[in-house]
């Protein structure tokens, strides 16, 4: 896998101080997209251990509330591969920090059926993220005041709670 960046101090994919990963490789090619460049799979550095090391250390310090994926596409099966290992190390690490997940696939009927070839790589990346923002970016549902999110088709989603029940539940963001 690799990726076009990481912002170890960023505020604005996510409720707190995170370290955002944007990954590389994006099949959805949405119009108006912030980060066509990602849409490369090839685009950026080649995620290693050392990136890994390099993450877990930018999420210690405890102003730093989680970690945030995007892209590109998290979900991508190229990147599953990677980012589910990853997502457990994160979490073993770190278990009281969040994860954020910005997807262009829908949650209820993209994601959760797992039309990937690995469905299990699916389910584990599920189990490790806190909230989901699904959705593609439509260019003509934009609205510049949304707080982490482009268009206004797309949800901000409690996966534990979504899991729990098997409906997807939205997350209610508190602007304090």
């Amino acid at each position: 896998m690799f990726y076009g960046d990481i912002k170890k101090c960023d505020v604005a994919n996510g409720v707190g101080v995170r370290v955002s990963l944007f990954v590389s490789g994006c099949r959805h090619h949405c119009p108006g997209c912030f980060n066509q460049e990602t849409w490369d799979f090839s685009y950026g550095k080649r995620f290693t251990a050392a990136t890994e090391e390099e993450i877990l250390n930018a999420l210690a310090p405890d102003y730093i509330r989680g970690l945030s994926l995007l892209g590109g596409e998290p979900f991508e099966p190229e990147n599953q591969v990677v980012l589910a290992p990853f997502l457990g190390k994160v979490k073993a690490k770190y278990p009281t920090k969040d994860i954020w997940c910005y997807s262009g696939y829908l949650y209820d009927t993209e994601i959760l059926p797992g039309k990937w070839p690995d469905k299990k790589l699916t389910g584990e990346m599920l189990s490790y993220i806190d909230v989901l923002v699904d959705g593609e970016f439509i260019l003509a549902k934009k609205q510049l005041n949304l707080r982490f999110r482009g268009s206004t088709n797309q949800r901000i989603i409690d996966v534990k709670k979504s899991l729990a029940t098997g409906k997807v539940l939205q997350k209610y963001i508190s602007t304090k």
